[in-house]
């Protein structure tokens, strides 16, 4: 077994794991996981900069899983990045804050490879020939791939909770006009996808990150977020439609108060709850399969 360390940082959150890892089998045996919300995606959308804030947001998470990495012993570390400073103009200040910190260089990955590692992670322990479409809803983009052992097709579209919610919502809860909006823009994102992924023709539909799972855990009624149940869930599209509407019609205060919704989620749930729903809908699927396992187990499996 090898110890390694995978950090993945997204649009919204920025997240660990150390693991040891079979190289040969694929086997994972997690040690460590933890996810902070740092925003980093914060208004790239409109200025195309990250903002020194959500820089420094960002930094200060490197830090503490610096400390982590160290303690734990991990042999190698794989610093993933993804859709917000894949966009932004000044990234070379993000990659200089995390060489100095970390002592590795992020990589700066493409649609396309996040889509592979995120297959890989979330696939790893299914089982059965069924062809499925993986679909991981984050901040700034959204990841489609079908396969069964491997990749057939994949395409990221630039949809994501955090990029829809500054593009589009100004009130709270959002109108009927920002909803409609927010809808046409994934209509047109799932249009796009299409013309690479045959997303109609998957058996299974798998969701992973944040939105996922938090709609799944709403939709089990947990009084805290557990992981262990959230994991290989069955969520109908009945649940996922229900908890979608619930929540366009909460306010902030109102969705604060529901124990599984990260604080940090809370003004974005909404539009990545609606990205699930878009989905749902256009493949037909009348379930969805939720999986903790994502492009974090897939990158800390590259290291191996």
């Amino acid at each position: 077994m090898t110890r390694v360390a995978g950090i993945d940082c997204g649009t919204n959150s920025i997240r660990l794991l150390v693991a040891d890892v079979h190289p040969e089998t694929g086997e994972l045996i997690e040690l460590d996981r933890r996810m902070t919300i740092v925003r980093l995606g914060q208004g790239v959308d409109k200025t195309g900069r990250l903002a020194p804030e959500a820089l420094e947001r960002t930094f200060a998470a490197c830090r503490e899983y610096a400390e982590v990495i160290k303690e734990r012993g991990a042999e190698r570390l794989r610093f993933v990045a993804t859709s917000a400073s894949r966009d932004a103009e000044n990234r070379a200040d993000f990659v200089n804050g995390v060489v100095e910190i970390l002592g590795v260089e992020p990589e700066v990955i493409t649609g396309d490879q996040e889509a592979e590692f995120s297959f890989t992670g979330a696939t790893g322990e299914l089982h059965g020939d069924d062809r499925r479409l993986v679909v991981d809803i984050g901040g700034g983009s959204t990841e489609f791939v079908v396969g069964n052992k491997h990749v057939e097709a994949a395409r990221s579209v630039d949809i994501g909770c955090v990029r829809l919610t500054e593009r589009h919502v100004r009130h709270d809860p959002p109108t009927a006009e920002e909803v409609a909006a927010i809808r046409a823009d994934v209509r047109t994102a799932l249009d796009l996808a299409a013309e690479a992924v045959p997303i109609d023709t998957a058996e299974t539909l798998v969701g992973l990150a944040g939105s996922v799972t938090t709609v799944a855990a709403i939709a089990l009624g947990l009084p805290e977020y557990d992981s262990e149940k959230v994991h290989h869930s069955r969520i109908s599209a009945e649940q996922v439609a229900e908890v979608t509407e619930r929540l366009l019609a909460s306010t902030h205060d109102e969705r604060a108060a529901i124990p599984v919704i990260h604080p940090g989620r809370v003004d974005v749930i909404i539009a990545g709850a609606l990205v699930l729903r878009e989905i749902v809908e256009r493949v037909g699927a009348r379930e969805v399969v939720v999986s903790e396992h994502d492009i974090l187990d897939g990158i800390a499996l590259s290291v191996a």
